[in-house]
């Protein structure tokens, strides 16, 4: 706990909880825009072939896949954030999605109203109560912070499929989380193309949500941490600066 919590550089004292800490901006920027140039010359229009071309039921289907394979993963991260019951949901739900589901093609459990799940190890780490740290985005994935960059390395290895004695092929859950990536980009072009190419700074449009939705995720089980994604930083001050939107994480974006 002591060493992980240590690989998160924390905020200076008295910044306010919503605001967003990035002390690495420069690097971040210069990884944003080597991001930015794999995805224009490579995975957008790959992406863009792929549900072109696939008929979108196939789509689905892959993007289930990948979800089916990582459920193990989720049952480890929820017994170690202590919730035995939703491990168990995500455990069922694996059984009946690769038996009845045709080897996690489909998703019967829904149909079935099995309790949705949804976590990792960022999560599991939150609920240590280890801090978000700095925010950072990482080559080829995006959009993260130092305590949810620890939770994508972390569940590489975690998923007990990469254990079993018998695979149909190495890092077969890698593969399936790309091509269900490359679902969700191509479904979802023209949101992600006004967001990249059409923002006047893409990197603090992307960053503003990935914050504003990850902190809401995490919170959302917490009612005092979820009324807290709301405070004002300048009620105590009595300010109210003019607000830049692609830098105050709580303005809309999109208001005119």
């Amino acid at each position: 706990m002591t060493v992980l919590s240590a690989c998160a550089t924390q905020p200076p004292e008295g910044t306010p909880t919503n605001e967003v800490f990035d002390p690495y901006e420069r690097n971040n920027r210069g990884i944003h825009k080597f991001n930015l140039g794999v995805d224009r010359f490579l995975f957008r229009p790959a992406s863009k072939g792929y549900v072109k071309i696939v008929p979108d039921p196939m789509v689905t289907s892959f993007s289930n896949f990948a979800e089916n394979l990582s459920l193990p993963s989720q049952a480890v991260d929820y017994l170690l954030q202590g919730n035995p019951k939703q491990s168990g949901n995500a455990l069922l739900r694996f059984v009946i999605n690769m038996t009845v589901g045709g080897a996690g093609l489909s998703s019967p459990a829904d149909e079935l109203d099995l309790p949705p799940v949804d976590t990792d190890f960022g999560e599991t780490l939150h609920v240590w109560g280890v801090g978000e740290g700095a925010y950072v985005e990482l080559p080829l994935y995006g959009p993260s912070t130092q305590r949810d960059a620890i939770g994508v390395v972390v569940n590489l290895f975690t998923n007990p499929i990469d254990f079993a004695p018998t695979r149909p092929a190495d890092n077969l859950g890698v593969y399936a989380e790309i091509v269900r990536r490359m679902g969700d980009r191509g479904r979802f072009s023209d949101t992600v193309d006004s967001i990249l190419y059409e923002s006047a700074d893409s990197y603090a449009q992307a960053r503003t949500i990935y914050i504003q939705n990850r902190r809401f995720e995490l919170a959302r089980d917490d009612e005092e941490a979820y009324l807290g994604l709301y405070d004002d930083p300048y009620a105590e001050t009595g300010t109210d600066p003019v607000r830049d939107p692609y830098l105050d994480p709580y303005e809309d974006p999109y208001a005119e």
